[in-house]
């Protein structure tokens, strides 16, 4: 499938940071998570390739302290993609051995020309060295 350009060009950028982050399209996709979130979930995109938030939540959560999942409706991730705005929320997330991770996450919208294009969220881990 085709992507637009800037989420072409936002993959370019993720690939070369050290900070995990995804990127996803307006319906919420995943279309890439880089190196660095791959290390911390376990799993490199190669191997788990694109995902609907339905599979993401599934697999790697997001969840609250207690275990129990977060509805997509409460991410910081669907602020960005109803209603354009840019969201920080403190989470877990499970990565592919089960292992729980609290992380802070901030997602931000990607626009162009006004017109929604997708979002990328970056996370990294809370305590963790």
């Amino acid at each position: 499938m085709q992507r637009p350009l800037e989420l072409i060009l936002a993959r370019n950028l993720l690939s070369s940071l050290s900070t995990p982050a995804f990127l996803v399209d307006r319906d919420g996709l995943i279309a890439f998570f880089n190196e660095a979130a791959g290390a911390l979930l376990g799993k490199r995109y190669e191997e788990v390739g694109s995902m609907s938030a339905a599979e993401w939540g599934e697999t790697f959560g997001p969840l609250t302290a207690d275990g129990e999942r977060i509805p997509f409706e409460d991410l910081p991730l669907t602020n960005v993609l109803r209603r354009g705005k840019s969201a920080h929320a403190r989470l877990h997330i499970r990565n592919a051995t089960g292992d729980s991770h609290e992380i802070e996450a901030s997602a931000l919208p990607i626009v162009a020309a006004e017109i929604p294009r997708g979002a990328i969220v970056f996370f990294w881990p809370v305590g963790e060295e």
